[in-house]
């Protein structure tokens, strides 16, 4: 039995047993039928014996995008283990984190592949964002967590009306070629996760000054020289969860809602009137296409867009 169908017990036995004290105290019976009390403490052994916190078990062929891990060095084995138990151990985050990949990794998954990017860089998207559309007191933005000056060098459109850096398929298309172009610089997918996380020149710089070439023998700075560690950490959990006690059923992950695409080549003066014309509301609107930060669309060129709508039947929309 898991450890939280234990804890549930737990609470049920205290329950019981409470009732049945109160009960016993009411009805001046002078002592509690010694069967409840041995279920309660055999309940109370069984809990304390599975949830223990413990050291983990660092596999042993840890690599990231296929380039291995020097785990005969103990300063390394030290960094991983960090990583492992930081990661085990934020239990809901790892749980949400489950959840979440369940919905957006076949998203991100195929424009990895396509682009010929190794598919462990969709947990530098988990690293960097949580897989949320947020933003960073720096300013930078969305799944991949993309400057804004650095979106528009890699291809996207990004200002107050539109801002793709929300958009998640276009946004990994661009991680994409940053990632592709620093790994061809530095020769290392690694190095190239480390320049995601510190900038390219912050890395050039270190491995200058210190005459080293491989990330696992520079001195970085604290975010960057965690950053590949948590990186294995979490694609370890992610990728065998039950392993790490994360009992998550398929039916309680997060799954994307089918849809449909309207292209749009003209201003949209309202979106909330756009919306109703789907049978939807302005927040579902929104939420399927987060890149369109006003209510309206500019779109003084005539660009093309493409604009997620959600199948009928999915959401509540009161009328």
């Amino acid at each position: 039995m898991g450890i939280i169908k234990n804890i549930l017990m737990l609470l049920g036995v205290t329950f019981l047993v409470s009732t049945l004290v109160f009960a016993v105290q009411k009805s001046d019976v002078p002592t509690l039928p010694e069967e409840v009390a041995a279920v309660a403490n055999d309940v109370k052994k069984n809990v304390a014996k599975e949830y223990i916190i413990t050291a983990i078990d660092i596999p042993e062929d840890l690599n990231f995008a296929g380039e291995l891990v020097p785990q005969e060095d103990p300063e390394i084995m030290e960094r991983v283990d960090r990583e492992f138990l930081v990661n085990t151990y934020w239990q809901s985050n790892a749980v949400l984190l489950i959840k979440r990949a369940a919905k957006y990794f076949p998203v991100m998954e195929p424009i990895l592949e396509r682009n010929g990017v190794p598919d462990d860089f969709k947990y530098l998207a988990v690293a960097e964002s949580g897989l949320q559309n947020v933003v960073s007191p720096a300013g930078a933005t969305g799944f991949w967590q993309i400057m804004k000056a650095t979106g528009r060098e890699y291809g996207l459109e990004v200002n107050d009306n539109v801002d793709e850096r929300y958009h998640l398929e276009k946004a990994t298309e661009a991680a994409c070629k940053y990632l592709k172009r620093y790994k061809e610089h530095f020769g290392s997918w690694t190095l190239a996760a480390a320049a995601y996380n510190a900038g390219p020149g912050a890395i050039t710089k270190y491995m200058n000054t210190q005459k080293a070439g491989d990330y696992y023998d520079l001195l970085l700075g604290e975010e960057t020289g965690r950053y590949v560690f948590r990186l294995l950490a979490i694609k370890e959990i992610l990728s065998h969860p039950e392993k790490y006690g994360f009992e998550v059923d398929p039916a309680d992950t997060y799954s994307a809602v089918p849809s449909f695409s309207v292209e749009v080549d003209q201003p949209v003066a309202n979106f909330a009137d756009f919306a109703q014309e789907y049978e939807i509301n302005y927040k579902i609107l929104k939420r399927h296409n987060p890149w369109l930060r006003e209510a309206h669309l500019n779109n003084a060129s005539g660009k093309k867009y493409t604009i997620e709508i959600p199948n009928k039947g999915y959401y509540r929309v009161s009328r």
